[in-house]
């Protein structure tokens, strides 16, 4: 694997660039005239929603799987995720060549549970907190003597997925802002990390639900408060602030705000509605911070990063009775 003992760098994120081109997609940066006439601004939106698996998650597993040397790899790859990452790992490793061996929440939608499954991925369920997800992996690791690939808080997992941005910086030039969700940090402090190399100026927030705020109260603390019991209906935003995202996020991110769930439907059913597109709860969560009056944004340049696509589609929140 690369030497990741000096944290996040953009030689890191360059590497990972190259190790997963021809195995992840080049998504499109979307615009929309309608809702950019309804923030006052010029939006981007970034559609890891298009991505392999289904999520940005692509990346990070991708580069993770394929920096393992040859003996790392050989009794496979194991994580505990809510999904995402357990899909883009599970299809990581078939890419590879190795076993998949996957924790997931009990409370896992649907959809992501039969990603992992159509991917290969052999799918341990346990009960959904962090404490018994990482047992669960515990277990599995000495059972199959595979090689933990964290969610986020992983080196290589955050470097691919930098590359995220590093495209719609590439796609987009001369952005004043990036919005970015965060739950466990890793595509945040892979972004920030992007973002100062390749547009210094630009500023990068972070977005996640009032439900699960760990990672904007651990920002305005200097440390990192654990999340206890989240809950927001955005599934892959309620993780723990990493430690090494978390390195990056105080040092080269500029903010984090807050959106209630309401704000996060309303944002999901107008991409449904005006771009056409798929996106789950955590994908629409920077989107949502930009509904309602936000007079000092008016005219700005502003990169979205649609996370994700994956939901239950029979069980879409404006459709489900409370």
């Amino acid at each position: 694997m690369p030497d990741t003992s000096t944290g996040l760098t953009w030689s890191l994120v360059q590497e990972a660039r190259e190790r997963i081109a021809g195995k992840v997609s080049l998504t499109p940066t979307l615009t929309s005239s309608t809702l950019d006439a309804e923030a006052g601004a010029h939006l981007y939106f970034k559609c890891e929603s298009f991505q392999k698996s289904g999520s940005f998650k692509a990346r990070g597993a991708t580069n993770a799987v394929f920096a393992l040397s040859p003996e790392q790899a050989r009794s496979g790859v194991a994580t505990h995720s809510s999904g995402n990452h357990a899909a883009a790992l599970a299809r990581a490793a078939r890419l590879r060549g190795v076993p998949a061996y996957i924790v997931m929440p009990d409370n896992s939608p649907q959809a992501k549970r039969a990603a992992v499954a159509r991917y290969g991925g052999e799918i341990t369920y346990c009960q959904a907190t962090l404490a018994a997800r990482e047992s669960a992996a515990r277990e599995l690791l000495a059972a199959t003597g595979a090689t933990l690939i964290h969610p986020y808080d992983d080196l290589a997992v955050m470097a691919g997925q930098a590359t995220a941005a590093a495209e719609l910086l590439a796609q987009v030039p001369d952005l004043d802002m990036i919005l970015c969700p965060v739950g466990g940090g890793g595509l945040l402090g892979g972004t920030a990390v992007a973002a100062r190399a390749l547009e210094p100026a630009v500023r990068v927030i972070g977005v996640e639900p009032s439900g699960a705020d760990d990672a904007a109260r651990s920002l305005r603390a200097g440390r990192i408060i654990a999340s206890v019991k989240p809950d927001t209906i955005a599934d892959g935003l309620r993780a723990t602030l990493g430690e090494r995202p978390f390195a990056v996020i105080r040092n080269l991110v500029d903010d984090i705000t807050t959106v209630s769930d309401e704000l996060i439907v309303r944002a999901m059913r107008r991409l449904f509605e005006v771009m056409k597109i798929v996106v789950e709860p955590s994908g629409a969560v920077p989107y949502a911070a930009l509904l309602g009056e936000r007079p000092a944004l008016r005219g700005r340049r502003i990169g979205l990063i649609v996370s994700g696509g994956n939901l239950d589609l029979e069980r879409l929140p404006w459709t489900v009775a409370p």
